[in-house]
């Protein structure tokens, strides 16, 4: 989503108008979530997806019509469509899709909401008048209800309010992984989580081993964890992995990442050295009864080997604790 946008943004900043089209509802077998974004610019460059096939194609098509009128559309296709067999949707699918022009201005704000790791509610209304960024002092007081009762739910859902179609879409920070270790592990383990839509940071006081060569595109953070949690403020959606397998590094870590609401907290090691690592946290303090909360070892038992492989483990095993699997 945050690419599609930034993308838009910056074909805007260059003078470029630029159609933004969004899943409205989805039925049954729909290869793109709610929410979900796809512009277009004037000059034909695209960003993002709407489905996993050619209705691409015809709301590129539909999004030229827009860049000309200025007027919003609205698209359905389902299984009775001709384009059902080639977007994955003949097995009862549907998808409804509007199309806008895009207001750069509003989503300069989102985004800028979503760096400060703010949450936010943006409403739409779909005949294109007007759009805001709740909570926002000037919205409307039933918009600011509506928008709370979004960000509880975190689902986005289309409702007609006295006569108008409003969408509103809830705007979470992306889930973040914390990796203690700038070690081969993680080296494979950020790239993955990254295209699954995780924030990486990477924190190792050594300097040799935390490098931007090493961890391109990626927040590197050269302190020792305490000092590094305290700075970077660990919420639940934060998930923390030791993995430098030396305890001067990773018990700070795991006796730091308890006091938070991170919602997973895994370190690398044998069950008989975690067991060593849990009686030395209790001897420092740390809250015996927050134990169970560390998964070591870290990742699912899918008789990983290699660093590549026990990279899949682990981020299979965020993965399913952030959706509620066991």
């Amino acid at each position: 989503m945050y690419p599609t946008l930034q993308n838009a943004i910056s074909w805007a900043a260059k003078g470029e108008a630029v159609a933004l089209a969004t899943v409205l509802r989805t039925w049954g077998s729909a290869p793109c979530p709610v929410g979900s974004f796809m512009a277009i610019s004037v000059s034909g460059s695209i960003a993002g997806a709407v489905s996993g096939g050619c209705v691409e194609g015809a709301v590129y098509e539909a999004a030229q019509d827009v860049l000309k009128s200025g007027m919003p559309v609205r698209l359905s296709f389902g299984v009775e469509d001709e384009l059902a067999w080639s977007v994955g949707l003949a097995c009862g699918g549907q998808i409804e899709i509007h199309i806008e022009l895009f207001a750069s201005s509003l989503y300069t704000a989102l985004l800028q909401y979503v760096e400060a790791r703010r949450p936010a509610v943006l409403a739409r209304q779909l005949d294109g008048k007007e759009g805001w960024l709740l909570p926002s002092p000037g919205a409307p007081v039933e918009l600011a209800q509506l928008a709370a009762s979004m960000l509880e739910k975190e689902k986005p859902e289309l409702i007609t309010l006295h006569g108008t179609d409003i969408f509103f879409q809830p705007i979470t920070p992306p889930p973040r992984l914390i990796i203690v270790g700038a070690v081969q592990i993680a080296q494979f383990l950020v790239p993955m989580a990254q295209s699954a839509g995780y924030d990486c940071v990477v924190v190792d006081p050594r300097g040799a081993f935390s490098t931007p060569e090493r961890f391109p595109d990626t927040q590197l953070v050269c302190e020792w964890p305490e000092a590094a949690f305290a700075m970077l403020g660990l919420d639940a959606r934060s998930a923390v992995i030791t993995l430098t397998h030396d305890p001067k590094f990773d018990e700070p870590a795991l006796r730091a990442a308890l006091l938070t609401p991170a919602f997973y907290i895994g370190a690398l090691g044998s069950r008989r050295t975690h067991a060593a690592r849990l009686a030395r946290l209790r001897d420092r303090g740390a809250d015996e009864g927050a134990f169970g909360r560390i998964q070591s070892p870290v990742g699912l038992d899918i008789g990983a080997v290699g660093a590549g492989e026990i990279a899949v483990s682990i981020l299979a095993a965020v993965i399913a604790a952030r959706r509620g699997k066991s």
